[in-house]
């Protein structure tokens, strides 16, 4: 073990790039797992990344409102399948606290309902500015055992939400949860002009969606197609236009895309999905 550390690391690195070289050679000469690999640089690439980043935007976020009553908002809870949402007052802005999905458990039984208050239910929120580092962010979520932060702008005003989950992602690739992209489809709507997409998306599903006219002589899915246009892997928040639309990466490794934001310059009615 001592032998391979000594010799991985017997010309020091003066910079991240070259230690990034470093280490994706010793993966190529498997003294380290890919795995690994894929984990140190994306716990080296946190520390650039902001809440801006990965949030969920503000359009997305599922809310109940601090007046409702249990028969009102468990509708939306139980369809959501989300465990944290945010309470709110007046308006979006006006963010009372977190409610927290398993402290509605007594609603199972009818007597339940009727004591239910939910300003004794909710928890208080953490709220965090759009340009909190990530790796802070990590850190702060541990101290403080708070798996969800509310995301404000410049002006205070609600930009999104990021949960502890979202960051680790960046760490140790993607976790299937109720924030991303249905195993049965491969798009979702955030906005009426922006989408997550899989990488994994057929040419053809993606042209179907869209409207497009990517040939897929070349590649069978969308993912190739945007990997071209970089003429390389990209890191996470990496941009590309392709004709009318622009794609954002949002998750990838060493070695392939996962998932792409794709912002349209006009807004696109939900279509159907096989």
């Amino acid at each position: 073990m001592r032998e391979w550390i000594g010799d991985l690391f017997s010309g020091e690195p003066d910079n991240v790039s070259e230690l990034l070289e470093i280490l994706q050679d010793a993966a190529q000469r498997q003294l380290i797992e890919v795995d690994a690999l894929n984990m140190i640089f994306g716990a080296l690439h946190v520390s650039d990344m902001h809440a801006r980043d990965i949030m969920i935007p503000r359009s997305a976020l599922v809310v109940v409102e601090e007046d409702q009553q249990p028969s009102e908002f468990l509708p939306t809870v139980i369809e959501s399948r989300h465990s944290r949402f945010p309470v709110v007052g007046d308006d979006l802005d006006d963010i009372k606290g977190v409610l927290h999905a398993k402290d509605l458990l007594p609603l199972v039984l009818q007597e339940g309902s009727q004591r239910f208050n939910m300003k004794d239910s909710i928890r208080p929120a953490a709220v965090v500015p759009e340009s909190k580092r990530l790796n802070v962010l990590l850190q702060e979520f541990r101290t403080n055992r708070n798996h969800m932060a509310l995301v404000v702008d410049e002006y205070g005003q609600i930009s999104g939400a990021v949960t502890i989950e979202d960051v680790l992602e960046q760490i140790v690739g993607e976790i299937e949860d109720e924030h991303d992209v249905d195993d049965d489809s491969f798009v979702k709507q955030l906005e009426p002009c922006s989408f997550h997409v899989k990488a994994t998306t057929t040419i053809e599903d993606f042209n179907e969606y869209f409207g497009e006219e990517f040939s897929d002589e070349e590649f069978d899915t969308i993912g190739g197609i945007v990997l071209q246009a970089f003429g390389h892997v990209p890191e996470l928040g990496e941009t590309v236009q392709l004709g009318a639309l622009r794609f954002e990466v949002l998750n990838a490794d060493s070695r392939r895309l996962r998932l792409l934001r794709v912002d349209t310059p006009d807004p696109i009615e939900p279509q159907p999905q096989n």
